[in-house]
């Protein structure tokens, strides 16, 4: 048997050769051997991505673009990285490499060399996936998509075993099904968590569900909403029985919603509520006390707050697919009365010693922690300096994400190492409509046989007071273009 040295990796070092099977270093010499397979069915199926550095404004690309940027027969000012392996599967599915475009690299520099030069992407195995890396789509299709049709997404190498097998060889069978990396990708090895910004059921967002009825702020940014495995809501608010929206309390900052309104986070099937807000005891400590019933009634998981201190301080850990997760929140703004007591609900107060101590643990027991801040707010593109230092140290505390659900004003993002940190996402549904409060940023995160992968970053625009939407790609174009300036990223993208 000979294996090509081109061959991945993750398939030669899964390979174990029992009798009658050993390897030659002579392709010459062998009877079976590994080559390209150009059919939807063989023996592995290994699977690519297309990634760019993170600061870079195109989303993706059409599968005939980028096959005229391997050629050379693009006008484009791209490159792009690739091992020599990469080079020769995709070279043999789609012809030669163009030396101009195509330059060949070690999968350990890729990443320094395509943040330090412009208009610089690579493509990986699906398994080099890092945080700092954006996942480009083709033909709209994503890696990290749910649901991804191997045969439509562009980016799968399908190798095979070829060539004289003994006759009547009982071997052949387990050659091709034991003992083997079938593929790099299994999707039930993914998951995948949408973290949005505030949200606030109240003042002129009530009045149009009243109007519109109470699904109307959702319509839009519904597909995002349900197609994550697990959906984060910040409410602020709690519910409460004798709450009506009534204009006079639409008018000022003391919140509260009428409980029918929680069908809107059963309609976009929210898994986990964040209680760090700063509005949750606006009506009483018995208004958040019968919002946590409704929530333990509807099986939505809650963490930064709780119906005493030591509830609002442990951590809410989930498992899907493999993968562990832990949320931890806290509210460092206030006020002290909304802070939850050792008999009485309400916020966690921050204790940043105990949290680092808590990821620590997490860590430890192979679980990754996610952290978010209900933070002091600021009308800026970037928070206040207190923010900044609080978030990086949770992050170089060993939290995997840390994000801020304190911003009615979207923040910009920073990484520290793989550590990735997005100072606050805006709001979700409230009713804020200056130019900036309008935007959002919702943060589709990745988890991956145990690893975080990385965010993508969706971008809407809130309509009418209530109904955020997805912006147009002039929009995008600009919001991203303003938050990877204010966040200090050199902007890696075409001219």
């Amino acid at each position: 048997m000979w294996i090509p040295e081109w061959v991945p990796e993750g398939i030669t070092s899964s390979i174990n050769l029992a009798y009658p099977y050993v390897y030659t270093d002579r392709e010459a010499a062998s009877a079976i051997k590994i080559s390209v397979f150009p059919k939807d069915v063989s023996d592995f199926t290994w699977v690519y991505a297309l990634v760019a550095p993170f600061p870079t404004i195109t989303d993706g690309i059409n599968f005939e673009q980028l096959k005229e940027i391997w050629s050379g027969a693009s006008d484009a000012a791209q490159q792009i990285l690739v091992t020599e392996s990469t080079d020769v599967i995709f070279s043999e599915l789609w012809g030669e490499s163009n030396s101009e475009r195509i330059r060949i690299a070690k999968a350990d520099e890729m990443l320094e060399a395509a943040w330090s030069t412009k208009n610089t992407w690579a493509i990986i195995p699906f398994e080099e996936i890092t945080p700092r890396w954006k996942v480009l789509r083709i033909n709209g299709l994503s890696p990290l998509d749910r649901g991804l049709d191997l045969v439509q997404y562009p980016l799968v190498a399908r190798l095979n075993w070829e060539g004289r097998i003994p006759v009547g060889s009982d071997k052949v069978e387990g050659l091709r099904t034991s003992g083997f990396q079938g593929s790099n990708r299994d999707e039930n090895k993914l998951t995948r968590v949408l973290l949005t910004g505030t949200t606030a059921l109240v003042r002129i967002t009530a009045e149009r569900m009243e109007a519109m009825g109470v699904d109307y702020p959702i319509g839009d940014v519904l597909p995002w909403l349900l197609d994550a495995d697990f959906t984060h809501i910040s409410n602020e608010i709690s519910f409460n029985d004798q709450c009506t929206p009534a204009i006079a309390m639409r008018l000022g900052t003391r919140f509260c919603s009428p409980t029918n309104y929680i069908e809107v986070l059963e309609l976009i099937d929210a898994d986990v509520i964040e209680l760090t807000g700063n509005h949750l005891i606006d009506y009483g400590r018995e208004a958040l006390s019968l919002t946590l019933d409704m929530y333990a009634e509807r099986e939505m998981a809650t963490y930064g707050g709780g119906r005493n201190l030591n509830a609002a301080l442990q951590p809410l850990i989930i498992e899907h697919n493999g993968n562990r997760i832990a949320f931890l929140g806290c509210n460092r703004a206030g006020p002290s009365s909304v802070w939850a007591t050792d008999e009485q609900p309400g916020a966690a107060p921050c204790d940043l010693e105990l949290m680092a101590g808590q990821i620590q643990n997490l860590l430890d027991e192979g679980i990754l922690p996610i952290v978010t801040f209900q933070h002091y707010e600021l009308e800026d593109t970037m928070p206040i300096s207190l923010a900044r230092q609080e978030m990086q140290q949770m992050a170089e505390a060993g939290a995997v994400v840390v994000s801020g659900s304190q911003a009615h004003f979207p923040h910009g993002f920073a990484f520290f190492g793989d550590h990735f940190v997005h100072y606050g996402l805006g709001n979700l549904f409230f009713d804020q409509m200056f130019t900036y409060n309008r935007r959002e940023f919702l943060d589709r995160h990745s988890f991956y046989d145990g690893r975080y992968l990385g965010v993508e970053l969706l971008t809407a625009q809130l309509e009418d007071f209530a109904r955020p939407r997805p912006m147009t790609e002039d929009e995008r174009i600009r919001m991203l273009t303003t938050y990877f300036e204010a966040s200090d990223m050199t902007i890696n993208d075409q001219d």
